[in-house]
């Protein structure tokens, strides 16, 4: 009989992936979602690119409420909790609090192993002042003035959960921590970080940003959730899977050599930084990645390659791939140019 595996906001661009994945490697899946009515859209998705669809299951659960959760844990051998909040006034609240209901239900039903989805900021210098390469063994400074929402939220869930573990005994943790999560969509209701892509595609920014990434491919994020639920050596570790650097004019060029006239609008003129800073005083979602302009901060990840054997896709494949998947489920051609 084939191990169950409870993976925690199914409607999401990661879950949907991680779904599919444990499904093709022969396990029985159960995902969560806030509107039982969101269920067969999510096992549509996830047949696109798997033919054990049917094999998935649902529970409704919220991260905001305790109900559900005991129900969606029952019977499964392992959990990837990859559901996070990701908008709203308070995030942190919801992440601590939604990271703690999981990993008590978890080990209130006998689960193995949970592998959490945190993020590479969470592994992070709080300022980005000077360039350089951190580890796992790093964190993010949750005391650190002007640290964004999301970070700080992704950062406080996590330490709470190696908090919780500290006094667990049969359960192991592991803890993934990605980049900008690119690649194929499974479908145009669910984008996560790939509006990045859209909006290069549609022409909606005058220019580029002198902001960079660290990409990571979806399928190969998933892979590496697997990897991490299983391995012996990953109990009570953090992995970083950060994939390749690249300057968001290197994605825009990317995506107008491998894909052509349809990226005939992805605009390539770098934004002077002095352009980019006044634009942030007006723009939220600029203001956020500002520590970041113009600096190279990466991140290791030796760690998940010699532990896990994972080995991670070029991140212009990446890229490439998910200006394709956007351009078929007709996502580009909904936004302004």
């Amino acid at each position: 009989m084939a191990d169950t595996v409870l993976v925690t906001g199914g409607t999401g661009y990661v879950a949907g992936w991680c779904v599919a994945r444990l499904l093709d490697d022969g396990y029985d899946v159960r995902t969560t979602v806030r509107d039982a009515s969101r269920g067969e859209r999510v096992r549509r998705a996830v047949a696109s690119v798997s033919p054990r669809a049917d094999r998935l299951e649902f529970a409704v659960a919220d991260l905001t409420s305790d109900d559900g959760w005991k129900e969606a844990a029952e019977g499964c051998a392992y959990v990837l909790h990859v559901a996070s909040p990701l908008a709203g006034a308070d995030l942190l609240g919801p992440a601590r609090d939604g990271t703690l209901r999981v990993l008590r239900a978890a080990a209130a039903a006998g689960v193995r192993r949970v592998v959490m989805t945190s993020a590479a900021n969470t592994a992070s210098p709080s300022s980005y002042a000077t360039d350089g390469v951190t580890d796992e063994t790093l964190w993010t400074d949750l005391d650190a003035p002007g640290l964004p929402a999301y970070r700080r939220s992704k950062t406080a869930a996590e330490r709470a959960a190696w908090e919780f573990m500290a006094s667990e005994d049969s359960m192991t943790l592991a803890t993934v921590l990605p980049g900008a999560v690119f690649g194929p969509i499974l479908s145009a209701d669910t984008l996560g970080s790939t509006q990045i892509i859209a909006r290069l595609l549609a022409g909606s920014v005058p220019g580029t940003p002198r902001i960079g990434l660290e990409v990571v491919d979806v399928r190969d994020l998933a892979d590496v959730h697997v990897r991490a639920m299983t391995a012996p050596a990953a109990a009570g570790e953090r992995f970083l899977a950060t994939g390749e650097f690249l300057w968001m004019r290197d994605i825009a060029l990317a995506l107008r050599e491998g894909l052509g006239a349809p990226a005939g609008k992805v605009p390539t003129r770098q934004l002077p930084d002095i352009a980019v800073r006044v634009a942030s005083l007006f723009d939220r979602s600029l203001r956020e990645i500002m520590p970041g302009l113009g600096r190279r901060n990466r991140h290791s990840t030796e760690k998940a390659r010699s532990v896990l054997g994972w080995s991670p896709r070029p991140a212009r494949t990446s890229v490439v791939d998910c200006g394709r998947s956007l351009l078929d489920h007709g996502v580009v051609g909904t936004l302004p140019g």
